[in-house]
């Protein structure tokens, strides 16, 4: 079963969007995707599929939930999957309704056999494209933008040309990584601005795909390169190629950089940096931009704890443990009621009272959405004895949509959407409030022009104000997001 709408309306933290992974050449391909899709858990929970090819037949097995869920209700269907290539997809909806019909990867049976693919991203032009081939008599099985992709493949305009996927991918607009495969045939590739991550590995005599080095790192693949923005890899009986669809845009990239603030796991490498390392470093940053008098440095687990490290080492305050996580209160938790669900947020976060008793605590985490779970935790620190309570965002405030995969709440949701700090200070109750500044996110990485920060900024790479309209979106979605 799928998540209720009204959880992911209640939900604080912006959603993941998507994982892919890839195996060509690799023995026992269902177990290995199994275990990718595992390591890439965090990037969807909402349903998951693995579409595996023989040289002959291709086999699938999706659902709604967990990639182990999945696996478990549909453990015969599993065993029969057979062969040394294949793709798998974790998935949160950031366009189409949580349906099983849209679960990834989608297979269509075309004129020269079937296609599969798996997608992280959204396309911009989607919806312009999809009007398009409906007109034409086109039918769609399903209610995401990932499927513009195959009718393209698959039309005579672009089927009948030598270079078919490279000039149906130029057709395309927005972010996108995918993964494509046919029964001896398996393509990645990333949109030419690189928003979505997506890593090349070796393993043995085979190739890897994953959306994240933690996955290749769970397999015993070996890292080899990132697939570059514009580029189309293409792994087949005649080994591995390299080809450019669409120029990278030039000095122009549109890395996400709340991949590193928030949605990555801190064990893998992201566009040539290690997770980790920037994360600390964020901290770093914010305690420099905002110092303050504390007994404490307290981190909201887990993604707050990378960045809690480099507060404490470069403000000198110690670091210590004022939250425990209970993993055991799962996604499914659902409250329908505002009381049910501050009882949630006590169930999955409990304070270490020992800890934070009679002491100024400082607060660290990655960013702050909605702003309501955080007034709730600050009220259970003041309640277990701290004496002053003040927040530290190691992200500037979320103040803009994002067009191109993140599933931020509406603006009118965001908190600091029409609040200044000080407004959101007040909000959460904290004695004071300090974000990192646009300046010094970017500062944290290597290469700071080559990073999106639309959701902070409201300045984006490349031209949303057609007719791809956020509104229009979530209308999509019906409200199933």
């Amino acid at each position: 079963m799928y998540p209720s709408a009204k959880f992911w309306q209640d939900s604080e933290r912006p959603r993941h969007y998507c994982g892919i992974f890839g195996v060509y050449g690799v023995p026992d391909a269902p177990r290995v995707i199994y275990r990718g899709l595992f390591a890439l858990q965090h990037r969807g929970q909402e349903g998951a599929g693995i579409v595996v090819s023989d040289g002959r037949t291709l086999r699938t097995v999706r659902g709604g939930g967990l990639v182990s869920e999945v696996v478990l209700r549909q453990a015969a269907s599993f065993a029969e999957l057979r062969g040394a290539q294949g793709i798998g997809h974790v998935r949160y909806s950031t366009t189409g309704a949580s349906e099983l019909r849209n679960v990834q990867p989608i297979a269509v049976e075309c004129a020269d056999g079937i296609w599969a693919i798996a997608h992280n991203g959204n396309l911009t032009n989607a919806a312009a494209l999809r009007r398009a081939y409906q007109e034409e008599g086109s039918i769609f099985q399903t209610s995401t933008d990932s499927e513009i992709l195959l009718h393209l493949i698959a039309h005579p305009r672009f089927r009948l040309r030598p270079r078919r996927v490279q000039d149906a991918l130029a057709e395309l607009q927005g972010a996108f990584s995918f993964l494509l495969m046919n029964r001896d045939t398996l393509i990645a590739v990333r949109d030419r601005y690189g928003f979505r991550p997506l890593s090349i590995g070796r393993l043995g005599d085979g190739y890897v795909f994953a959306s994240e080095t933690c996955a290749l790192d769970l397999v015993g693949a070996e890292h080899v390169r990132d697939v570059r923005p514009g580029e189309m890899v293409t792994v087949d009986a005649r080994g591995f190629r390299s080809d450019t669809f669409c120029p990278p845009v030039s000095g122009t990239l549109g890395q996400c950089i709340f991949e590193h603030v928030y949605f990555a796991r801190p064990d893998s490498d992201l566009f040539g940096e290690s997770v980790h390392r920037v994360r600390v470093r964020l901290g770093e940053l914010l305690a420099e931009e905002h110092p303050v008098s504390a007994d404490a440095v307290i981190a909201i687990p887990d993604s707050g704890m990378a960045a809690a490290l480099g507060f404490s080492r470069r403000s000198g305050i110690p670091l210590d443990y004022g939250f425990i996580r209970n993993h055991y209160v799962g996604r499914t938790f659902i409250m329908p009621t505002p009381t049910g669900r501050a009882e949630s947020v006590d169930m999955k976060l409990a304070v270490v009272s020992s800890a934070v008793a009679g002491k100024r605590v400082v607060v660290v985490d990655d960013s702050l959405i909605r702003g309501t779970t955080s007034r709730r935790r600050i009220h259970t620190l003041r309640e277990a004895g701290a004496t002053e309570v003040h927040v530290r965002i190691a992200s500037p405030p979320v103040r803009s949509p994002c067009y191109f995969g993140i599933d931020f709440p509406s603006r009118k949701e965001l908190v600091a959407a029409d609040r200044d700090v000080e407004g959101i200070r007040r909000f959460i109750g904290a004695d004071s409030l300090g974000y990192l500044s646009p300046a010094g996110l970017l500062s944290a990485v290597e290469e700071p022009g080559d990073f999106c920060s639309g959701c902070f900024t409201g300045r984006y790479p490349v031209d949303v104000s057609g007719e791809f309209d956020k509104l229009a979106l979530e209308a999509q979605r019906g409200g199933a997001a």
